[in-house]
């Protein structure tokens, strides 16, 4: 252990001194070891590199990887499965510092930007123009495009304009040996080869370092109309949801949020969200007919309803969807926050939200439910005090129950938050030992020496 412990502290001092942006300041490496999940390492990373420049992160895998250094790709550091999670013996190679929009054409609709850029700066800047980029993560104003495209991240409008992966045209990749690659293109048709573009969104850092991306930009909607409608219980909301996507109603925006989730909201924000109902479904429409789809998502609704409200203007449009972006951070405040993020059919939420309330009351754990209701992705939250650990013990049991829930009912694991380190011992019981093979043949292909984001994805 003491020869191996001076050989890693050797190749760090190699680093460092090889790397302009390589720090081993104590702060900095504590601040690089984990991200939103709640997950926190044994130990820091040994080594922080804070890229300011494609060649900064180009650099940066060339010397890991001719010294065979495990490497965990960052960006702002929101992710919710402890994909950016670091520890000793590995480097972070952090792109935040890289956050320029470098281009925007409002003619093709389109942005060119750096990893580190937030989703919602790319949003202000696509506003100017008349435009705006899709997926937007209730994490907007703090996530990164970078670690949104390692995660193929959603939010509220992938209900009607998918998630990161249907707005992502082209790449830049630095791979694990320092070489830089393009995939796709800049035009919004093309299927020339095989679709690396696509194989690099949702990859979580194991398969190269996004360095530049060019998204698709959207013209921003002429009218939007919204209504909230308050339930008895999480069930009807939930079968009420069911019955838009029923109607063949889509939609722009569709959340659904628990009586639990609403009171964390009304403790930390002051609002009266609970008293109306034990559960809340937000619905936006956008566009010329936006009044007429409102109308029938509230006939849709208003069987399984208390009461059905829409929104009287745009501030009160503005205050409803803002009670949804406070769900996660008001959580935060009532103590440690293991984030789920199954998937289930559309037609099966309230047998999710009732497997949900069913896990919570069987081991003990706290669990808070909010949906992104249009497409069937649900994120049950755990909550725990601040000294007790996700990884082990009753949250643990909760989380795998959730995943066992979700497969019962036809879904998934992960809608859009990844596997990253929380849940990679699941994956293989969905996705079956041939996928699991295979990918990471791909794996092998990319990375042979295994050095980008290890124990991660797959």
């Amino acid at each position: 252990m003491r020869n191996e412990n001076a050989s890693r502290a050797a190749t760090t001092a190699a680093l460092m001194s090889a790397h302009p942006r390589a720090t081993a300041d104590p702060e900095a490496r504590a601040a690089a070891a984990t991200d939103r999940s709640g997950y926190v390492p044994a130990t820091p990373p040994d080594v922080v590199v804070r890229c300011e420049s494609a060649e900064d992160v180009v650099d940066a895998l060339r010397l890991a990887h001719a010294r065979g250094l495990p490497v965990v790709p960052r960006g702002a550091g929101t992710g919710l499965a402890a994909g950016a999670s670091a520890h000793e013996g590995q480097v972070v190679v952090d792109v935040s510092r890289m956050n320029r929009i470098l281009s925007i054409d409002p003619v093709e609709m389109i942005a060119v930007v750096e990893p580190g850029v937030l989703n919602a700066d790319v949003n202000a800047a696509a506003a100017e123009h008349g435009l705006f980029y899709a997926p937007d993560p209730a994490s907007t104003a703090i996530c990164s495009i970078g670690g949104n495209i390692a995660t193929n991240a959603g939010g509220m409008w992938c209900a009607k304009y998918g998630v990161t992966r249907e707005s992502v045209l082209g790449l830049r990749v630095v791979l694990a040996d320092g070489r830089v690659l393009r995939t796709g293109r800049t035009t919004i048709k093309g299927v020339t080869g095989y679709d690396l573009n696509a194989l690099f969104i949702g990859s979580e850092g194991t398969l190269g370092i996004v360095i530049e991306a060019t998204l698709r930009l959207r013209p921003r909607p002429v009218r939007t109309e919204t209504l909230a409608a308050y339930f008895a219980d999480v069930e009807s909301a939930g079968r009420a949801a069911s019955a838009i996507t029923a109607a063949r109603i889509q939609p722009s925006i569709l959340e659904l949020m628990d009586g639990p989730t609403l009171a964390a909201v009304d403790l930390a924000e002051g609002t009266r969200h609970r008293e109306l109902g034990a559960a809340f479904l937000l619905a936006q429409t956008d566009g010329y007919g936006a009044h007429l789809e409102l109308d029938e998502i509230a006939r849709a609704v208003a069987p399984f309803a208390m009461s059905v409200h829409p929104a009287a203007d745009d501030d009160e449009a503005a205050a409803l969807v803002k009670a949804r972006r406070d769900a996660i951070p008001s959580l935060e405040k009532l103590g440690r926050v293991s984030i789920g993020d199954i998937a289930v059919p559309r037609n099966r939420l309230a047998d999710a939200f009732a497997g949900l309330e069913e896990i919570s009351a069987r081991t003990g754990v706290r669990i808070f439910s909010i949906a992104h209701a249009a497409d069937g992705n649900l994120h049950p939250m755990i909550v725990v005090e601040p000294q007790e650990s996700i990884t082990e013990g009753p949250a643990k049991i909760a989380l795998g129950e959730m995943f066992h829930l979700a497969q019962r009912l036809g879904g998934t694991l992960t809608g859009e938050h990844g596997v990253g380190l929380l849940k990679r011992e699941w994956v293989a019981e969905e996705l079956g030992e041939m996928s699991v093979e295979l990918q990471r043949a791909i794996k092998a292909a990319l990375d042979p020496a295994g050095i980008l984001n290890p124990g991660k994805a797959i």
